[in-house]
């Protein structure tokens, strides 16, 4: 009880302290007219004021991963609170916040270009497919995983009513990822928004009242995952979202092109993320609350099984079914601002301009049809590719922030560590997973620490003698 109240108040602390911090080393400017002030067009580049900024960035970036992660992560006890707390501090909200702020100054440019940019065009042309690819999972993730909750609600037997939601549900996905952004999105995001946090905090207040909150564990000798999985680095790939996540590095550019002054980008980018980090830390509590512990969690089923036992039980059935749709509006929410961002990351490749309705179909269409082809795929093959990918591209755009940084003569470290970090965790987990190499712990956990201490090594020799010249792009 004690870990997990301490870690939501070190959250909050972060957002004043150091993300204060990471805003300062960036250095904004009030002043510098943002992308959606210089080139607005009515569809993707829209001025919005940050409250509603900050609430649709946090819907887009939150979806099923800071609840369905933050409960598998459960299952290594309180470790999944120290990784919330420091991998959102110094990792995942100075990702997004570098992510969209570098964007911001870029006129909005996808993640695929700001890697060009910063870490040559090899890696442009890499991340462009790497980057639809990864969109691509995400939506169809955040399309099926809705669609099995609504199926379990109504008829747990019946596939035709799987096939029913799913169909409506990308009939949507096309709909909002077509419109302007302030039609749909601009609209309701914020209220959905809203209600995530406002189900969370109902979470947290019954784990108060009903005294289960005296059974989280503490730090023990045995408070390790039951089936024996390390917690490196099998931890920091199944907590991504709420942690650090590669698909925030998506979204924040569609946010960047939004946002009214510079100000707001501590607020929105940094802020979203530390309030998915208090969202984490509330469902990976209430698992291991509510169920006794980490053996009760492992017995009580998938996450998805874990989310309703948990919201009907805390609750109750009326604020139990509220809470259960919440879980079912946030993918939905996520999965058309994946489909919406690969839109925007391949208009970037081959400059497309999205102001003509017809342009945006002709990429919307082919993009809806893969969609629907990876859907008839088992959905925990396409989850466990998602997971490695997804931190894959956050370690790219860590690498992308710290370069930028390093060449506007800046204080570089902190993505700097991060993006060395979260080098060694994809290497070894690819490496180390059933789902890779397969490799024995021990060989993949020394490779990967080796090839982040290369990446270390190389990073500081190639840039100490371009820091601060003038051959950087404009700050």
């Amino acid at each position: 009880m004690v870990s997990f109240l301490v870690s939501v108040l070190a959250l909050l602390a972060g957002f004043f302290l150091y993300g204060k911090f990471v805003e300062k080393v960036f250095g904004i400017d009030p002043n510098r007219a943002t992308p959606a002030k210089r080139i607005a067009d009515g569809v993707d580049y829209v001025e919005m004021s940050w409250p509603k900024a900050m609430l649709i960035q946090f819907l887009n970036i939150a979806g099923v991963g800071p609840i369905f992660g933050a409960i598998m992560g459960a299952y290594w006890g309180p470790w999944a609170f120290v990784w919330i707390v420091c991998g959102c501090i110094f990792a995942g909200a100075v990702h997004d916040y570098l992510a969209g702020m570098i964007s911001l100054r870029t006129d909005g440019a996808s993640i695929a270009e700001l890697s060009g940019n910063y870490l040559g065009n090899t890696a442009r042309q890499i991340m462009r497919v790497f980057t639809v690819i990864l969109l691509l999972l995400v939506g169809v993730v955040f399309v099926t995983s809705p669609a099995l909750i609504i199926k379990n609600l109504i008829d747990p037997d019946s596939q035709a009513v799987y096939w029913i939601v799913l169909g409506c549900i990308i009939a949507y996905y096309l709909l909002a990822m077509m419109l302007p952004i302030d039609k749909i999105i601009g609209r309701i995001y914020p209220f959905f928004g809203a209600v995530l946090l406002f189900m969370a905090i109902g979470i947290f207040c019954m784990l108060i009242f009903s005294g289960e909150i005296a059974n989280i564990p503490e730090f023990t000798g045995a408070n390790l995952h039951p089936k024996g999985q390390y917690i490196f680095p099998f931890l920091f790939i199944t907590i991504a979202c709420g942690a650090v996540s590669g698909f925030h590095a998506t979204q924040s550019p569609i946010i960047a092109r939004c946002l009214r002054t510079e100000q707001d980008g501590r607020r929105v980018f940094y802020g979203a993320m530390i309030a998915e980090g208090v969202v984490a830390l509330i469902w990976a509590a209430a698992a291991m609350a509510h169920f006794g512990g980490q053996e009760g969690l492992a017995a009580a089923g998938a996450a998805p099984v874990v989310v309703s036992k948990v919201s009907l039980g805390l609750l109750g059935s009326v604020g139990g079914i509220l809470a259960i749709l919440g879980v079912v509006v946030c993918p939905i929410t996520s999965g058309d601002t994946a489909f919406r961002s690969a839109r925007l990351t391949i208009s970037d490749w081959f400059g497309y301009d999205q102001k003509p309705f017809k342009n945006r179909l002709s990429i919307a269409i082919p993009l809806f049809i893969l969609g629907l082809a990876l859907c008839f795929i088992d959905f925990q093959i396409i989850w466990r590719y998602f997971a490695w990918s997804n931190q894959t591209l956050a370690t790219v755009a860590l690498w992308t922030g710290a370069a930028y940084l390093a060449k506007h003569g800046k204080n570089y470290w902190i993505a700097f560590i991060p993006a060395t970090f979260m080098t060694a965790v994809v290497t070894s987990y690819i490496l180390c997973a059933k789902e890779g190499f397969g490799l024995p712990y021990e060989i993949g956990l020394t490779v990967g620490i080796v090839v982040a201490l290369a990446l270390f090594v190389w990073f500081l020799y190639a840039w100490r003698s371009v820091k601060g010249t003038s051959s950087a792009p404009a700050a």
